[in-house]
């Protein structure tokens, strides 16, 4: 089996000034590149059969333990980035039924937004941010490395299905805010893609 680099919708300096163009590059490139190279000769290593990867990551007890977390680190990194490509774009707006959904958990998208911040910032190293559907409920959490929520409680100590999902990674924002965390995730609040938001939840609801 093989995963290949997924092309972005957009080219690399679409983000702008919120997410720079070379960090974009290097990050989908580089980064993103690695985890799959890695996953794929783990996989090939084992003969393992065709599988979707967001499918893969639920099944990681399977695994062999020989395998099992270089294959959580790398295909979560493959997974993790694809989420995340696909979750960014400007000029969409937060409405529907996500919109609701978040009034009703939060009270307001102000505290929504606070809380998802002062979880990215919570943080401790490298990681990500996830708002979940878990249970019936949104919930904010954050994983360590390359984790990812499907992965499942017995694996990573939190479950759900990512609706939006942010890498707190340094390499996602050290060229443009430095150790300036904070900054770059109040800057996100202008690249977020709703659209892919909403269907992402609306898929959980149906």
């Amino acid at each position: 089996m093989s995963y290949i680099l997924p092309d972005l919708k957009y080219d690399y300096d679409s983000l702008e000034p919120y997410f720079d163009s070379m960090t974009m590059r290097i990050h989908h490139q580089k980064h993103h590149q690695t985890y799959i190279t890695n996953a794929n000769t783990i996989l090939n290593s084992m003969n393992y059969p065709n599988i979707q990867a967001e499918i893969l990551i639920t099944k990681l007890n399977e695994i062999p333990l020989i395998n099992q977390l270089n294959l959580r680190n790398n295909l979560g990194g493959h997974v993790n980035h694809c989420l995340f490509w696909n979750g960014l774009k400007v000029g969409t707006i937060l409405q529907g039924s996500l919109y609701q959904a978040l009034k009703n958990k939060f009270t307001t998208i102000e505290n929504f937004k606070s809380n998802f911040e002062n979880i990215a910032l919570s943080r401790f190293g490298s990681g990500w941010v996830w708002l979940v559907y878990d249970n019936h409920d949104l919930k904010i959490i954050s994983t360590a490395n390359q984790d990812n929520p499907l992965m499942g409680y017995d694996v990573v100590k939190v479950s759900g299905y990512p609706i939006v999902g942010l890498d707190v990674w340094e390499h996602a924002y050290y060229l443009k805010y430095q150790n300036r965390r904070l900054d770059y995730v109040k800057s996100f609040w202008n690249v977020v893609n709703w659209e892919e938001a909403l269907k992402r939840y609306n898929n959980c609801i149906c």
